[in-house]
């Protein structure tokens, strides 16, 4: 079987091995493609792997003998399942692999919103506490997490797992699919639901106006789920307080069109690498091949073509 990864660079920039894919087949692997060049590698390709490049209905058309996709995240959205259907081809997402390393991002971000770490490390390597004569300072107010509020939009796997952390810290918990207007009240909102057609930017001016004043917004989920302007006006008026973002609505960002939250002093975002840990890349590999032998074998494990 002739396998293509399309963009491994993200899974595997050279500190893993491939080995368990290779076992499976006769495998090329490229860190990046463009969508030219994604039609010309997968043209003779039985087999393909993708991380983010999206693969389309003329794509599957050009590439004759593809038979099987297999998704290198849990994600799947950029895949186009009717197209994959009609030609019966196969696709398979990895589901569960990341949802410790997610979690524990989140609940980075939300402690790194109350506690100012790296703000507060910078004061200290720009010397600032030489200036001040107390043997303690902050600049800017810290926030104490136990007797607060989250609402848990998604109650999946991720979702739960920040839920059980946040409560570990002496939070409540309110799940949104149970009661709305409390998990919108809460001090911490945070994102952790696939994007659909129906939530697409489920986050704005509307409600954020239903929002507690002075809350955070988490989102390590899909950038999709947020207006971005919106939330922006909020942060800038203090209508909220901060946000802790792993996602934005364009990935990578480009400068013509930069997201109006970059540059935001109360806003925090990291680069979608919440999933990245190298234990969590290894185990992402290796279910990754396990999915890809299992379609071999003729078992059905991780489908998502035939939800």
């Amino acid at each position: 079987m002739k396998l293509v990864i399309l963009d491994g660079y993200t899974t595997n920039p050279g500190d893993l091995s491939w080995s368990e894919l290779e076992k499976l087949g006769d495998l090329e692997v490229y860190p990046r493609s463009t969508r030219d060049e994604a039609i010309m590698r997968i043209k003779d390709a039985q087999g393909i792997l993708v991380n983010a490049v999206g693969v389309d209905r003329e794509m599957m058309v050009q590439a004759k003998n593809l038979e099987y996709i297999g998704v290198l995240s849990t994600g799947y959205n950029s895949i186009d399942l009717d197209a994959a259907r009609e030609k019966g081809i196969a696709v398979a997402n990895v589901p569960d692999y990341s949802t410790e390393a997610v979690a524990q991002h989140a609940v980075s971000l939300l402690l790194e919103l109350s506690n100012q770490v790296g703000i507060h490390n910078q004061a200290i390597q720009d010397g600032k506490w030489y200036e001040i004569p107390d043997d303690c300072f902050y600049v800017k107010p810290l926030t104490l997490l136990a007797g607060k509020t989250i609402g848990i939009v998604g109650a999946g796997k991720i979702g739960s797992r920040v839920g059980s952390i946040a409560k570990a810290l002496g939070m409540e918990v309110i799940i949104y699919s149970k009661d709305p207007q409390g998990a919108k009240q809460a001090d911490v909102v945070s994102l952790h639901c696939p994007l659909t057609k129906e939530n697409r930017e489920m986050i704005n001016k509307e409600f954020i106006a239903g929002m507690k004043d002075g809350a955070f917004i988490i989102n390590t989920a899909r950038g999709g789920l947020v207006n971005e302007n919106d939330l922006a006006q909020a942060l800038k008026t203090g209508k909220l307080r901060g946000a802790g973002l792993d996602v934005l609505a364009l990935e990578p960002p480009i400068k013509e069109d930069l997201s109006p939250l970059v540059g935001l002093d109360n806003c925090i975002i990291t680069p979608h690498h919440a999933w990245m840990p190298i234990e969590t890349r290894k185990k992402l590999i290796e279910l990754s091949a396990g999915n890809l032998a299992a379609y071999l074998d003729k078992k059905i494990v991780n489908r998502v073509d035939i939800l």
